[in-house]
């Protein structure tokens, strides 16, 4: 088999089973298979091939009502959050999301401060911190661990917060021509779907 290949059916286990990034997923799958630290990383749309494929085998049952239950609880902080025009991002977006997986909510901000301040007003519990975020930038994110009584666990909801500006390059299409987030109505969209079908919401 590829290299490049078992990296990313080893890495799509760890995203999938226990949550993890798609970096450190890369970087430890590779120590798992006892390959050399130099050895050929997958890009990221090679492993959501692999994702997609172990979601198909292994959780074809349990996925599409833990997706639901998470685009449900992503539309519920984005309208709480509406007024920072929020869009959704990641596995939730994406639709590869499960139980396992954090929600990504990115904030448009008219004042960088703004988001902090609304959570603070609301006495919501957050924790800041700085990650990497759209074109390789630093960027602020200040997440908030909340109770999903649909999953009946605790989600990690990461709120990045982006100057108003950076909205303007936020929907251009990623490499495989997809929109790369969604805003308020097209979470609102894919949630009225869900619950048409008779999914988790």
């Amino acid at each position: 088999m590829d290299i490049s290949l078992e990296i990313a059916q080893a890495a799509a286990r760890l995203i999938v089973d226990e949550g993890l990034d798609y970096g450190s997923a890369k970087r430890l799958a590779v120590k798992q298979l006892g390959l050399p630290p130099r050895s050929p990383m997958p890009g990221n749309d090679e492993v959501e091939v692999q994702v997609r494929e172990h979601i198909a085998i292994f959780h074809a049952d349990t996925q599409p009502g833990e997706l639901a239950a998470l685009r449900a609880l992503a539309l519920r902080w984005m309208e709480r959050l509406a007024e920072f025009r929020p869009h959704l991002s990641g596995a939730v977006w994406h639709g590869t999301a499960t139980r396992m997986s954090d929600i990504h909510l990115q904030l448009f901000c008219d004042d960088s401060k703004s988001a902090e301040i609304a959570l603070i007003d609301q006495q919501i519990h957050y924790q800041p911190a700085t990650v990497t975020g759209m074109h390789g930038r630093p960027v602020e994110a200040l997440t908030v661990v909340v109770r999903s009584r649909e999953l009946a666990s605790e989600v990690a909801v990461h709120l990045m917060v982006y100057d108003h500006d950076d909205l303007r390059g936020a929907l251009k299409p990623d490499a495989q021509g997809r929109v790369p987030r969604g805003d308020l109505q097209a979470v609102r969209n894919l949630v009225s779907a869900a619950q048409a079908q008779g999914g988790t919401a």
